[in-house]
């Protein structure tokens, strides 16, 4: 899955998805995707994160308290 980084405008791809989709974790590893090369992975924190239409990420993926508000 692809994101962006709202920083920079890059696009980031996720390579652990099951620790994006879970609430209780505040960063996810993924690599840059730009140029030609294969970007080495990092951790991104997810409230740095957006889908590349720039709608901001759903609330069940950063929040373990969502279901309360």
């Amino acid at each position: 899955m692809y994101l962006k980084d709202r920083t920079s405008g890059d696009l980031v791809e996720i390579t652990t998805l099951d620790t994006l989709f879970d609430p209780c974790r505040k960063h996810v590893q993924g690599r840059f995707h730009a140029g030609e090369e294969l970007q080495d992975e990092q951790t991104f924190a997810k409230q740095e994160l957006a889908f590349p239409s720039a709608e901001p990420l759903p609330r069940c993926w950063l929040d373990p308290r969502y279901k309360q508000h």
